[in-house]
């Protein structure tokens, strides 16, 4: 224990010592500094008070959501009639409702009696038959059109300030 005690005497005297170095430099700087007279120190400036002003037809609450919402006036004929879209949530939903419509594939076209038909190919590789009124895709997309080139679907997808749009898609003929 003894010699511990002594060994770190020893280590603290010898970093100490490394402090005591050439300062003179320095103790001249602060002279130099001191030395110099005081200069006079700006007053702080005076605040005006803040006057707030309100632009006219801006009164609204920038954090309402409802601004957003698709507004219908019943009297104007030209008002969008979509503001009532919802998907069928109460709906069974179909097969091909499972695949998103980018992976799905039409790959030909079937007539049976004056039934008209479009074979379309999920991604496992399955081959199912659709017509006129089936749904496919994630975005409750219905079909609307069907012809030898493709097929044609509504959806009805978020309009991103909380309600829903249609929207038309095509899926064409895969080569």
């Amino acid at each position: 224990m003894r010699h511990l005690s002594t060994l770190l005497a020893v280590l603290l005297i010898l970093g100490l010592s490394g402090c005591a170095g050439d300062m003179s430099d320095l103790e001249r700087y602060a002279r130099e500094v001191k030395a110099r007279p005081g200069g006079r120190i700006e007053p702080v400036p005076e605040l005006k008070p803040y006057q707030s002003f309100v632009y006219p037809g801006h009164e609204r609450n920038p954090f309402d959501a409802g601004i957003f919402a698709t507004r219908v006036i019943e009297d104007d004929p030209t008002a969008p009639a979509v503001a009532g879209i919802r998907p069928d949530q109460y709906r069974t939903r179909e097969f091909l409702e499972s695949f998103p419509l980018d992976t799905l594939r039409m790959v030909g076209t079937l007539t049976r009696d004056e039934d008209f038909y479009v074979l379309i190919r999920t991604p496992d590789r399955s081959i199912q038959r659709v017509s006129l009124g089936n749904y496919m895709g994630q975005n409750h997309g219905r079909i609307t059109g069907i012809s030898q080139t493709g097929v044609e679907l509504m959806e009805i997808v978020p309009d991103g300030h909380g309600g829903y749009m249609e929207r038309e898609t095509t899926i064409a003929l895969s080569e």
